[in-house]
């Protein structure tokens, strides 16, 4: 954890709903994740795993507490510098691959640049360097429903991966997989985290996944119970 700090939360809560209906999904959850780091989050069904996961990406928002993103407090960017953060910061990997299915595999890589606006030759030249980074080049002209669920799977994360984000989220990457291709998926997380630095925060309820990390945060009832070795 020698790296700089970027995702710092401060007795984040989110609650839901109110009074006998309220829920408190998080509950003064403190965390830091550093660069390079390669984290689990485990915990039972509605533990906060996921939310912590949500809240982090900008896909969901503190009800109190501090959440900084590289000495930047989120909480106090508008809808839209939320969005710019999530766009140019962050990458996402989910359960569910999410890729287009009448779309190639390099297209459907490149739809984030797109989003950034980044000219089509320039586009293709990063998407194909991402496909290689996981080992699909060979791929690249293939719709989803040619390849298999691991495959698939690294598709998205190439897609994640295609504009160098500070964080990669990953919730359940390997949920909709069979043993080989999960063991195939984390093998390839913990080969770009080491290889390439990139700092990951991956949501699983598999112990045999969390492995892979260097360190399993759990959680219990919306609060960190402890942190460990992977």
């Amino acid at each position: 954890m020698s790296g700089e700090l970027v995702v710092a939360l401060r007795g984040v809560t989110r609650h839901y709903g109110q009074g006998e209906a309220l829920v408190r999904a998080l509950d003064g959850v403190d965390l830091d994740v550093f660069e390079g780091d390669f984290l689990a989050l485990m915990g039972p069904s509605g533990s906060g795993k996921s939310t912590c996961l949500n809240v982090i990406g900008c896909l969901d928002e503190p009800s109190t507490g501090s959440y900084r993103f590289r000495d930047v407090e989120v909480t106090e960017l508008s809808t839209n510098q939320r969005a710019l953060l999530r766009r140019h910061y962050l990458g996402f990997v989910f359960q569910g691959y999410n890729l287009l299915p009448r779309t190639t595999a390099v297209e459907n890589v490149e739809l984030p640049l797109i989003y950034r606006g980044v000219g089509a030759a320039e586009r293709r030249k990063k998407a194909l360097q991402a496909l290689d980074d996981v080992g699909l080049a060979h791929r690249a002209d293939h719709a989803p429903n040619e390849l298999s669920g691991g495959q698939q799977q690294r598709v998205a994360i190439a897609r994640a991966l295609v504009t160098d984000p500070s964080l990669l989220l990953a919730d359940e990457p390997t949920g909709n997989l069979d043993s080989k291709m999960s063991h195939e998926v984390m093998k390839l997380l913990a080969r770009l985290n080491k290889e390439r630095g990139i700092t990951i925060l991956m949501v699983t309820h598999e112990p045999e996944m969390a492995e892979y990390c260097d360190e399993t945060i759990h959680f219990l009832d919306g609060r960190v119970l402890e942190r460990g070795g992977g």
